[in-house]
């Protein structure tokens, strides 16, 4: 399918890539942001159609891919890149393949997913890419790292510098990427619009009021997240703090 992908220009040399025909629990942001002498992009989609195929732009530059996390809608098009950054914690599971399907129930399985009594999706896909694809084959190809990334660590594209911030919680080494001069956090799934996800058997609710607890003391200009729509400062202090006071600390 030529058209899997949205891409929305928002600016200062930074698309936003979106998989509209993904049903929205794994309906990711990609974020591909260009620098004076490299390009970065910021998590690689669920992996179903190769963005190679369907956008080779993304590839003239040889950018680095930086993984938010290892979870299939952020890791899926991962192999495809040949410089792969992320926290260490999440190496091994990216290098062993993220677990995956397509299908509700099976993915709920292999990640661990609680069953909270709501339906679980059937096909979590809205369309195939293509006549004759079979979801049941779908897999998360292993996709080792070949630089690994600690809080506070810089990338410098050229004009343009990346700040890592480890915020565990999601996951151990969830982390988000902070350019200090102009205000813009790309956030991964550490925080969104919505209620993060802080259940899984690798989560941390500790940690994650730890994050939380960051976040809410953080000035910004704008926060593009792993899913949804962008939002500004004050949304954030909100989110975070809804999340502090709904969560208890845990002794």
């Amino acid at each position: 399918m030529a058209d899997w992908f949205g891409q929305a220009p928002i600016g200062d040399n930074l698309v936003r890539i979106s998989e509209p025909r993904v049903h929205p629990l794994l309906s990711a942001n990609l974020w591909w942001l260009r620098g004076t002498d490299r390009d970065i992009v910021v998590d690689a989609g669920l992996g179903v159609v190769a963005l190679r195929e369907e956008i080779p732009a993304l590839f003239e530059r040889d950018p680095l891919l930086v993984l938010t996390h290892s979870h299939l809608d952020h890791a899926g098009g991962a192999h495809e890149f040949r410089e792969r950054a992320a926290h260490p914690a999440e190496a091994a599971t990216l290098a062993a393949g993220p677990p995956g399907s397509l299908y509700g129930a099976e993915l709920y399985a292999k990640l661990g997913i609680p069953d909270d009594g709501e339906p679980v999706p059937d096909l979590l896909i809205r369309e195939l890419p293509h006549p004759g694809y079979d979801p049941r084959g779908y897999r998360v190809e292993p996709a080792p790292l070949t630089r690994v990334l600690a809080d506070q660590e810089r990338i410098d594209l050229g004009g343009r510098v990346l700040t890592v911030m480890h915020l565990p919680g999601h996951t151990p080494g969830s982390m988000a990427l902070f350019e200090e001069r102009t205000g813009v956090l790309f956030s991964g799934d550490v925080i969104y619009d919505d209620d993060p996800i802080d259940s899984l058997p690798d989560s941390s609710i500790p940690d994650y009021r730890r994050t939380m607890e960051r976040l809410a003391r953080l000035s910004v200009s704008v926060v593009h997240p792993g899913h949804g729509h962008s939002f500004d400062e004050a949304r954030l202090h909100a989110l975070a703090t809804r999340y502090l006071d709904r969560v208890h600390p845990i002794s």
